[in-house]
């Protein structure tokens, strides 16, 4: 009941070796021809693209370098008052 059945030995196909002599590609229809007009960059336009990807960079630089600075202030603020909490802690126990 649990033992595995296995198929007989001679439905395996046998591999062949031998390479096939003709080449017969099957036809193919050419691609549609698109009816869009191909993007044709300006020195204007150009121009437009990196100024609105050096302000992009900038502007984000910005947020980010803003952040950090929020963060490290945070951070000097709360080392501040745990060092004032301490000296009345400690000023108490004397």
């Amino acid at each position: 009941m649990f033992t595995p059945k296995y198929p007989p030995q001679d439905t395996a196909p046998i591999p062949t070796t031998t390479a096939p002599t003709t080449y017969n590609p099957m036809p193919y229809a050419p691609a549609p021809a698109s009816n869009r007009p191909a993007v044709q960059l300006t020195a204007g336009s150009t121009l437009a693209l990196v100024a609105g990807g050096s302000a992009a960079v900038l502007v984000v630089g910005t947020v980010l370098v803003s952040m950090l600075l929020a963060v490290a202030i945070t951070a000097a603020s709360v080392a501040v008052c745990a060092v004032t909490v301490r000296s009345i802690l400690k000023s108490d126990r004397r």
